[in-house]
Parts: C-alpha cells; structure tokens; sequence
C-alpha cells in the first residue's frame, strides 16, 4: 500500500470518513476503494474546495467539496500533472494539451474540463511544458519558454493592468524566455523565473510578499512584471506562495553545497518569528535545519513544511485546523519538528513529498513525482542490463561497475582537462557498491537519487543539462561522432549511421538483431519498412531527442506511416508521445 500521511482539515472537501473535521496528529490516509490502494501515487495537488490525487498509471481521482457523490475518475488520459488553485483544477497530459475549469475558465459550465491550451492564438506554441495554478488563475509555461495566463487578472497577477483587462477566457500572453513559474494555490501574486536567474514579481503586494523591499511597500498591487534586485545569492531552487507571504529555497555555490531558506510578507505566516513585516527575502535560521540539507518546501494558504533529508518534518504558519500536525491547533511563528509515529521511512528519503492545501497537508511516498522522459528512463535501463559494456570502475571493496564510454563522454563535464574518467574512478574507489550503482544512476539519468552523493559528482557531470539535450549532442556532432557511429541503416537513396548503443536504447528492433546469436555481425542493414524518407528523418531525430523539428510539416500520410514504423521498430514504448505528439502538431498545423 502506499506511504501516505494526512493531517489538517477533512472537510471542503472530506477526504476520511468518521474522521473529526480537525485531524492534528498525521494519520495514513486510506482511499475507500481498495484498488485505488493498490495504484501507486505520482502527485497530490489540493486547494480549498477539491483534492486531486494523480497515479503512476495517469489516471487521477478528485474529491469534491461541492459533490456529496463518492470521489470520481477525471476522464482525461495520459495525465502527467495535477494543480489545483481557488476554484479551479488544470490538468496537463503527456502530449502537452492542459485541460482546467473553473468560474473563471469557462463561466458557462465552471463544472467541465475544457482544452485552454488549444486556445491559445499562435498555434505554434501550443505544446505546454509546466502548470501552475493561483487564486482563480492559471499559469502555462509552454515548450516555446512562454509564459500565458488565463481566468482572473483582478490583482494584475497577469503584469497587466487589472482595469484594462480584469479576466480572460483565453490564455494571454505575459512573458517570453521563462524557464519556471511560481506561484501558490490560494495566491494572488506571481514569480517568473528566467534562464539567467532573474527574478520577475506582479500581482498583490499588501503584505510585501513580493519581496521588493521597502521602497516599494505602499504599492499594494504591483500591475507590471517587476524585476527584484535584492535576491539572495546562490541558485533558486523553488519559491513558494501563501496568500500573503512567500518563501524561497536558494543554494549556494561553494564547495559544499548547502540550500538555505527565505521568507517575505506577513508576519503571522512567515517563520522569522517576529512581530512586523518583511519586505524583502530574509533568511530563516533554524537549529532544526541548519546541518540538513532542505529536500522539499510546500505551502498552502498560510502554512508551511519543510522535508529535509535526515528525514525531519518540519513546519510553521497557521494551525487552526491542525494542518501543522502538532497535535494541537496553536499556531507556530516560528519553524517546529513534527513528529510522524505512523510512518516509517522504507525508502531514500528523497522519495517522500509534501503537498499543502488550503488548510491541510499530505506526506507521501512517491518515486514517480518527476516527469520522467522516455530517453531517461531508457538510459536507466541501459545502466541496468549492462548491454555493450566498454569501461570498468573499481568500488571500495574491489567490485567491478560496468559502463558505457560513449554515455559517460557527454554526460560528464568536457571541462575536466580531459581527467574526467580518472576523476569518477576517484569518487567510485571510495564508495559501496551500492553507492556506487546509485552514482552511475544518477550520472546517466540526471535524476536526484541520493541528494549528498549527488553534490560530491555534481561538479563532474553536465548537471544541468536536460537528456534530451546530452543525446542530441550526439546527433549534431557528426564529424567527431564520425567514428563512435558504428552502425549504418541503408536506404534507397541514404545512408544514416547510428551508434548501437542509441538503437538499442530505443528500438527493440535493433536490440535483438545485435544481441542475437546468429553469426552475422555486420554493421550495416538495409531497411525495408518503405517509409518516405521523411518519415525516417523524424524517427532518427526522435529517436536522439524526445522532439520534432519545428520545420516539420506534418501531413495525414505521414501520421499513417509513423503509426506503422513504431510497430515496425518497436517503439512502442515512446508510443503515446510521438505519435501523440504528431497529432497535435498536425491539428496545430492545419
């Protein structure tokens, strides 16, 4: 069953039956139905009038406070993320389309899930990357890095003028070259973040929770996207949104990376613990804290939790309905420990995730709480089957780790003068094998699995740097990937070369013909799937990056033929996405 603790109010909506409407002790939060028990979560996303809970197999379930039915399936498929705000729900699925309703979303039936990203006027930035939702707002970060709102602009959360435009029905757009939005469930203010680390604020101000500073603390709604000049040093790691404050996770960049907590806005709510308002990011020092390193930061409409990774939860903020967890209602100025009797850590702790609502909250087990991309999960799976192996490395005890040369090439740093095999070989001697696994791990898929490990080879590795992009890299050297093409498909007209390792990463097809026992070991096929080479191009740069080229016109022949090659190169792994994926473009398109 899953690890699942709930504690806060069990009403609007009742989430356990025969359960007090305060529950202040985190218990384990039981779903009814017994299957729905058995499924493994992926989020919780929860708000004042609903909760939705988001499975591994992309069904969602949500609770309703305005519904005295049992909770229901939201019959939308393929769902990779949930976000609830203030009387609205948005949905995102794998293909990029973001379904949501709401008062402000569709007035006519606030009840019934729309396509809003369809909506949006320039068709080729249709494909959403990101949700957020606010109070009685929705946020879209689309694969374009383009920011768009929908619903309520009443506090200028848009970085518009709420006089000039008080609502839209229609995504609008607000700003280009956004790599993250922030923003809070019950919020009425907004942060952008973009690919330089500049950090841009709007919407409600009256309690300095945009953290400007005092020169600005009479503007209680600010209507246009303000740069804040005053942001801590370090890399922002997440900003966090309560009704009337903020908090904001930075790491530093010395050698010994260390993440430290901020806050701005109402004193009640912002953990400084003291009787005024902060008007800029100050940082909260906690004895709690301050020797762990901070995994995880939710807020919901005046409360916080902090996750750290000694495995501490951590809390502070408004506690009228026990959604601290304390055992009581007082409320905490200050950060507090709170205890979890009924939960006992079975896995790294970098599994568990908080979720706050509106005046509740939810600790949980989920491994799946990132969107994962087929081509990482594919390179987990090449780590694991230890299939063309061509580099060793020597744990403390003398165990032997296999590799792959080409992998490790581009997923650790070019800036290493050229040392960065002997310096992994270096880390690797002083670890377990179990450390060690969890280090390759980490190296080939770019996930977080062990958060201390990671900082010791984060300084070696391409860390920031998406898979997509590592393996594209691959793709565009031609000329000094010349020789690690080792295999060549034959065309009536072309030649393509591949590197084995990419086709059997990616094509079940390939993987057999080269791990089969036949003698024949040639590196070259002919390939007669009578697909337009066209259509192979958009398989081989799929095959490479997870994307189509922008330039691609797509036409009904060749979605026909894209449906028969996945069969034909067993793809069907990546099936929902690309084919998914040419639909949308298509239907973009035309």
């Amino acid at each position: 069953m899953n690890d699942c603790l709930f504690f806060g109010r069990n009403e609007y909506p009742k989430l356990i039956k025969n359960k007090p409407n305060k529950i202040t002790k985190p218990i384990q939060f039981k779903f009814e139905n017994e299957n729905e028990n058995e499924k493994q979560i992926k989020q919780i996303s929860s708000a004042d009038f609903s909760t939705i809970f988001l499975f591994k197999n992309g069904k969602a379930i949500e609770y309703l406070n305005y519904s005295n039915e049992n909770p229901s399936e939201i019959q939308i498929e393929n769902i990779q993320k949930v976000t609830v705000g203030y009387r609205n729900e948005a949905i995102l699925t794998i293909e990029g389309n973001v379904f949501a309703k709401g008062k402000d979303i569709n007035p006519e039936n606030p009840n019934k899930f729309i396509n809003i990203s369809s909506l949006i006027e320039d068709t080729n930035d249709r494909i959403i990357q990101d949700i957020v939702s606010g109070r009685n707002s929705i946020y879209l970060l689309t694969s374009n890095q383009n920011v768009y709102g929908i619903g309520s602009n009443d506090s200028g959360q848009f970085g518009l003028d709420s006089i000039t435009l008080e609502k839209t029905e229609k995504p609008i757009l607000m700003m280009k070259n956004v790599s993250k939005i922030f923003t809070g469930n019950t919020s009425s203010h907004l942060f952008l973040l973009n690919s330089n680390q500049e950090l841009f604020v709007c919407g409600n101000n009256y309690s300095g929770q945009l953290g400007l500073g005092e020169s600005r603390k009479e503007e209680i709604k600010i209507k246009k996207l303000t740069k804040i000049q005053n942001i801590p040093k370090g890399k922002i790691i997440d900003i966090q949104c309560g009704y009337a404050y903020s908090v904001m996770l930075i790491e530093n960049e010395n050698p010994n990376p260390k993440r430290k907590f901020y806050s701005c806005g109402f004193f009640h709510y912002n953990g400084l613990g003291k009787n005024e308002f902060t008007y800029e990011f100050t940082e909260i020092k906690s004895s709690l804290f301050e020797n762990d390193y901070i995994l995880e930061i939710s807020v919901g409409n005046s409360h916080t939790l902090i996750l750290t990774s000694n495995s501490k939860l951590i809390g502070f903020g408004s506690n009228t309905y026990g959604q601290l967890g304390t055992g009581n209602t007082k409320n905490q100025s200050i950060p507090i420990k709170i205890e979890l009797p009924e939960l006992r850590f079975n896995e790294d702790i970098s599994n568990y995730h908080i979720s706050c609502g509106f005046s509740k909250s939810f600790l949980y087990y989920s491994p799946f709480l990132s969107s994962f991309s087929n081509l990482e999960e594919d390179l987990i799976k090449l780590f694991e089957r230890k299939e063309f192996c061509d580099i060793s490395f020597k744990t403390e005890n003398g165990e032997i780790i296999e590799a792959h040369k080409l992998i490790l090439k581009y997923r650790l740093n070019q800036n290493q003068n050229q040392n960065q095999f002997e310096k992994l070989q270096e880390i690797i001697s002083k670890k377990s094998i179990k450390e060690s696994n969890q280090i390759f791990e980490m190296i080939y898929s770019n996930r977080i699995i062990n958060p201390k490990l990671y900082y010791e080879i984060k300084e070696i590795i391409n860390s920031n740097e998406k898979i997509e992009e590592t393996i594209k890299r691959i793709y565009l050297n031609e000329n000094e990937n010349e020789n690690e093409k080792d295999f060549i498909i034959e065309r009536k007209e072309k030649q393509y070369k591949f590197p084995k390792l990419i086709l059997i990463m990616r094509s079940e097809l390939y993987r057999g013909m080269f791990l089969s026992v036949t003698e024949d070991k040639s590196n070259k096929v002919t390939d007669y799937s009578e697909l337009s080479n066209k259509s192979f191009q958009i398989f081989e740069y799929w095959i490479y990056s997870n994307q189509i080229k922008d330039e691609i016109q797509i036409t009904q022949e060749i979605i026909n033929e894209i449906e028969i090659g996945i069969d034909y190169f067993q793809l069907n792994q990546t099936y929902p996405n690309l084919f998914d994926l040419l639909i949308n473009k298509f239907n973009n398109q035309n």
